[in-house]
């Protein structure tokens, strides 16, 4: 499982955000919302990956109904997100860092459900967060996190992920892949050319 799973992933799933910082927390932005992939530590503030986290690879979390949520475009640059269901909150598209409680059921069955803890999902996705696809690849192995060389490559170029989910990621990019043709040259064909004339005889 070594190689299907980065190994800051499960300390990341299991770190407590958004406490006050106990260095900065009189500062305005105090909240630990963000975690070093190259540490591997505890969350730390905005104030804290300034000093001591300059230079490495820091993503933020962010808060949706009281669950932690992190953008699918910081994500997907270090993550094999394909097969997680995806949403947008707030104009962005995140997803779920763990799995959620349940909400009460309306009585209508849905037709996609997270393969782990059964959660209704909107679309023809696995699962519903980072931690249930964790899960997924402990009992199966049918699954990976880590990024292949191909979808490296497609992230370096913007064209999200060309795996399952991956027109979800690629939404409002297609102008950015395809620019538009331009209008074809004038047709020479429609171009008169000037009747030559001769110089006159001399008499």
């Amino acid at each position: 499982m070594t190689m299907l799973v980065p190994p800051w992933l499960e300390p990341l799933l299991n770190t407590a955000f958004f406490s006050i910082c106990r260095t900065h927390g009189d500062a305005a932005r105090s909240e630990c919302n963000m975690y070093c992939l190259d540490c591997n530590d505890n969350a730390f503030c905005f104030y804290c990956r300034s000093s001591k986290h300059k230079d490495h690879q820091v993503i933020q979390i962010r808060r949706s109904s009281y669950h932690d949520v992190v953008r699918v475009s910081e994500i997907q640059k270090v993550l094999d997100i394909s097969g997680v269901q995806t949403y947008v909150i707030n104009s962005a598209r995140v997803l779920f860092l763990n799995e959620r409680p349940q909400p009460k059921s309306s009585g209508k069955a849905s037709s996609h459900v997270c393969e782990i803890c059964g959660r209704s999902l909107l679309d023809t996705f696995r699962f519903c967060s980072l931690g249930c696809k964790l899960v997924g690849i402990k009992r199966n192995g049918d699954a990976s996190f880590i990024l292949d060389a191909k979808n490296e490559v497609a992230l370096q170029r913007g064209e999200g992920i060309s795996s399952r989910g991956g027109n979800q990621l690629r939404e409002g990019l297609e102008h950015d892949i395809y620019p538009p043709t331009p209008p074809p040259p004038p047709s020479n064909a429609r171009r008169r050319k000037g009747i030559p004339h001769r110089a006159p005889l001399g008499s």
